[in-house]
């Protein structure tokens, strides 16, 4: 992706609340982490212009970067959505995996139909660590799918995040991240210049982040 593309998403994505910035309001994550941004890209969902512009850039991304894509796989729940989408503009089959196996039935982890040895590229709303991503590309190799690649909206550039794409030779790209998220928000002083440093330092330790603002 161009920078000058990912600052557009970046910016629709603050357009519509989709990214909150509190640098001096954290939130708290279900990891228990405290965060100066919350992530929601199920709000896509509710505008159908952005969501038509991020399907369309995501197909650009599938089509351009993964030609020889047969499947693309949603990751449960917000990579379903947007990934059936996705398929359905280029006309490839869908799969989605769930958080876990289903408790009831055929115990099914992939929903859809998945052929031994068929490319496969998995569609992702957010990727912040990398583990729940990972999972399902694990779940999919078990199957005997070949995952090829994968595609996110978003993306909070992670050290740990790279270095576990990279122990599990997942080739990723993003629509946008947490750098142009950044930029776009400074120019539209949605945040401060005196914000900066905490937010950096927040993206380089977050499990460490002190959630009182650089002064």
């Amino acid at each position: 992706m161009s920078k000058i593309s990912e600052k557009q998403v970046a910016e629709k994505l603050l357009q519509i609340q989709a990214v909150k910035l509190r640098p001096s309001e954290p939130f708290t994550w279900a990891s228990g982490w405290k965060s100066p941004i919350y992530c929601d890209n199920r709000k896509i969902l509710s505008y159908p212009y952005i969501r038509d512009y991020v399907k369309s850039e995501l197909c650009n991304v599938v089509f351009e970067t993964f030609p020889d894509a047969a499947v693309l796989a949603g990751v449960a729940t917000g990579g379903i959505p947007l990934g059936a989408l996705v398929a359905d503009q280029l006309k490839l089959p869908f799969i989605y995996v769930r958080a876990k196996a289903k408790e009831h039935g055929m115990g099914n982890l992939i929903e859809g139909v998945l052929q031994p040895g068929q490319p496969v590229v998995v569609v992702e709303d957010l990727i912040s660590t990398g583990k729940s991503s990972l999972e399902a590309v694990n779940a999919i190799r078990a199957a005997g799918g070949e995952v090829i690649g994968m595609v996110s909206i978003f993306n909070y550039g992670f050290e740990v995040a790279v270095k576990a794409f990279e122990a599990a030779q997942v080739q990723f790209y993003s629509l946008s991240n947490y750098g142009a998220l950044i930029e776009v928000a400074v120019e539209k002083g949605i945040v401060s210049q005196s914000d900066l440093a905490t937010l950096e330092a927040w993206r380089s330790a977050p499990d460490k982040w002190n959630i009182q603002p650089a002064v």
